[in-house]
């Protein structure tokens, strides 16, 4: 590796030298900010009376003697590009304004200095050699005659545009001497001697932060010949990042997908910062051979993942409204199952009917779980783990069975909690696409008439308003009306859907149920949704109606999201529970035990004992130091002042004198402090 601080257009005017961009460097994505930011720069040192010189970060590159057909020599730039490409369209902006003000001794030098090599072929003037996404923009800028009103959006040309309009008779001379005393560190590797992987990884960049994906293209490509990095790139890394894409806001969700294939291969959640480091350490340096059966592998799923994030790709349209509906429930926790039952759908190891009966059994245990107010954070290891227990002969019973088995937090609702919850849910305030979730699944049941409730011609409407008229106190004793003020307001026993909320108002019941303004048949004795049916009979409303109606919706709740029907084994062949779910460990060995999704292999309660506290204290010494909690548990610095000392750290000792019930308890009340509750399964031996 040769390390030099070098002028920036030294470098650029190196003499029939083409700078590569190779295709695992993400695109070109500077925007305006940072545009600005060089140029203010720029023009600042340009300024200066005093011959200073502006440095800004470094630029990498491997010399792998490659030569271009015109025996050009080519640099693979791996860090860097997003400033040399940003300084090429400052300089082709000075050309083109020289060529408008028609000083051609200027715009030749720049021309033939920074931007070309003169006497190259045609194909491999440009000095920069860009990804093919950005070689079209390129061209077009440079080329003064050209139009490019119907290309489409392009860094390249936003950028540009944003330089030539800076660019006046008094800027320029700015800017050209400001250029001149730009500086960088020149960083030239061999790829015999150095690694341009590590290299690359170690640089501190003053440029726009790495993404998780983009750390991986290039761990991927980086160590391959430029010959075999364009077709890994075209015939996998490029399909990948096309599928991992939300198409509606267009938002790159490459990062997320290989977190969920990593989850769905290591049964371990990597945290979000740390995928990159968790895929190199489940492929580290592969061959080309098993790179390619990875990447196959990978390409697969991202095809998956793909319909996942985009149902409408799903030409299963049963199958592409359920997946729509996931999407409403916001359970992307759920997607390392759901990319492996997919999968087998794909395969034709399920039925299409399978495959839609999962889906819904999926929207049936989170929505449960949500109207009773479970933690969303359990979901994370539920789903996890949650294709292992499938038996691929008894497909659908043993996943039922499997869900059914869960209980404490992680447990699927029984239909008696779930309609005790949901006659107090406040679904008026949830999040706009749950709420939306439940009306469309609550007035489309059977209905092959759809009604798009996320319509703007259609909102949630109180019965009994959230500012009622006085005619509502004179039709309800006062403790009717504050009953339901107090309990049922924003309750589904009160709420409906109307196209009308805004004529309906504060009125009374009657006015709301009958009324036809100018016979456009605003009431609920017109609606033709079944959430307003039953409306159109009643004279009053009142406590009775609601309760009523939140019977009549129950029942309704139970059909559109049911709880399976299995017979359960007994407790001991339940497999992992929740600590907080567990039998009285007394005279009872333990197979093994799950903290933080790890599993530990541990016989001896006291051994579990003494681990979990050890991974607790390393995790928050700060709450086991002078704390209640510490007096609570009996952790001391002073090994002296207990009885049987259990070592958990340097210098911290733990009481051991317990029976397992009172460890167990001790292991609990840490964890319910911490609030971690849900981070510790264990396993007892059959």
């Amino acid at each position: 590796m040769k390390a030099s601080e070098t002028k920036v257009e030294k470098f650029l005017a190196n003499n029939e030298t083409t700078f590569a961009i190779p295709v695992y460097q993400r695109n070109y994505d500077w925007t305006r900010t940072q545009c600005e930011q060089l140029l203010r720069d720029i023009m600042q040192v340009g300024q200066s009376e005093e011959s200073t010189m502006h440095f800004i970060g470094s630029v990498v590159y491997v010399h792998d003697d490659v030569y271009t057909t015109s025996g050009l020599t080519e640099l693979t730039i791996i860090d860097g590009q997003q400033r040399l490409t940003t300084i090429t369209l400052l300089y082709i902006a000075l050309y083109r304004h020289a060529l408008s003000e028609n000083n051609r001794s200027l715009s030749d030098k720049i021309y033939e200095t920074y931007l070309v090599n003169k006497f190259a072929e045609e194909s491999e003037k440009l000095k920069l050699k860009p990804t093919d996404n950005n070689k079209i923009a390129l061209s077009y800028v440079l080329t003064p005659d050209k139009s490019y009103i119907d290309l489409p959006f392009s860094r390249i040309l936003e950028n540009f545009r944003f330089f030539f309009e800076k660019i006046n008779s008094k800027t320029a001379p700015i800017i050209l001497k400001g250029l001149q005393r730009l500086v960088f560190v020149e960083i030239a590797l061999d790829r015999q001697k150095d690694s341009p992987q590590r290299i690359f990884e170690s640089l501190n960049s003053t440029g726009l932060e790495l993404s998780q994906a983009d750390l991986i293209r290039n761990y991927i490509l980086m160590g391959l010949p430029r010959v075999e990095q364009e077709q890994v790139f075209s015939n996998f890394w490029a399909p990948i990042e096309e599928s991992a894409k939300n198409f509606v806001t267009n938002e790159s969700r490459v990062s997320d997908f290989v977190r969920d294939y990593l989850t769905m291969k290591n049964k371990e959640i990597p945290n979000k910062s740390q995928v990159y480091e968790k895929f190199k350490e489940n492929f580290p340096t592969p061959n080309r051979d098993k790179l390619i059966e990875i990447l196959s592998e990978i390409r697969t799923f991202a095809k998956i993942y793909s319909r996942l994030l985009n149902p409408d790709r799903e030409e299963n349209s049963k199958i592409s409204r359920e997946l729509h509906y996931i999407n409403s429930l916001e359970i992307s926790v759920a997607y390392p199952f759901l990319m492996q039952v997919y999968q087998d759908y794909d395969t034709d190891v399920i039925s299409d009917e399978e495959f839609l009966f999962v889906l819904k059994l999926v929207q049936s245990f989170a929505w449960r779980r949500f109207i009773v107010g479970l933690p969303t954070h359990a979901l994370n290891k539920i789903f996890m783990n949650l294709y292992d227990r499938i038996d691929k002969d008894f497909y659908l019973p043993s996943l039922e069975k499997s869900l059914m088995q869960r209980t404490g937090t992680q447990r699927f609702p029984r239909d008696v909690e779930v309609i005790e919850n949901l006659k107090y849910k406040d679904i008026y305030n949830t999040k706009p696409k749950s709420r939306n979730y439940f009306f469309d699944k609550i007035e489309n049941f059977n209905n092959s008439e759809v009604v798009d409730v996320s319509s703007p011609l259609l909102t949630i409407e109180h019965i009994f308003p959230q500012n009622p008229d006085l005619v509502w106190k004179q039709a309800l004793s006062s403790d009717e009306f504050n009953e339901i003020s107090d309990k049922y307001l924003n309750t589904i026993g009160n709420l409906t859907l109307s196209g009308n909320n805004g004529k309906l108002g504060n009125k009374g019941f009657i006015a709301k149920r009958d009324m036809n303004d100018d016979g456009l048949e605003q009431g609920y004795a017109f609606s033709r949704l079944w959430l307003n049916r039953a409306l159109k009979d009643l004279d009053r409303w009142g406590v009775a109606e609601i309760q009523d109606r939140i019977k009549q919706i129950s029942e309704r709740f139970l059909y559109i999201w049911p709880a399976p029907n299995v017979v359960l084994d007994d407790v001991s062949d339940l497999g992992e529970v929740n600590i907080f779910d567990a039998e009285e460990p007394r005279h009872k060995k333990l197979e093994y035990a799950v903290f933080f999704g790890k599993k530990i292999i541990v016989r001896q309660v006291a051994r579990l004992y003494v681990e979990i506290f050890s991974q607790l204290f390393d995790l928050q010494p700060e709450a086991f130091q002078g704390t209640r909690l510490s007096e609570r548990l009996q952790i001391s610095a002073d090994p002296a002042i207990l009885r049987s000392p259990l070592k958990i750290a340097d210098g911290y000792f733990i009481e051991g004198n317990l029976d397992n019930k009172l460890k167990f308890d001790r292991m609990k009340a840490a964890l319910s402090e911490l609030g971690i509750e849900d981070e510790l399964s264990v396993k007892f031996e059959a």
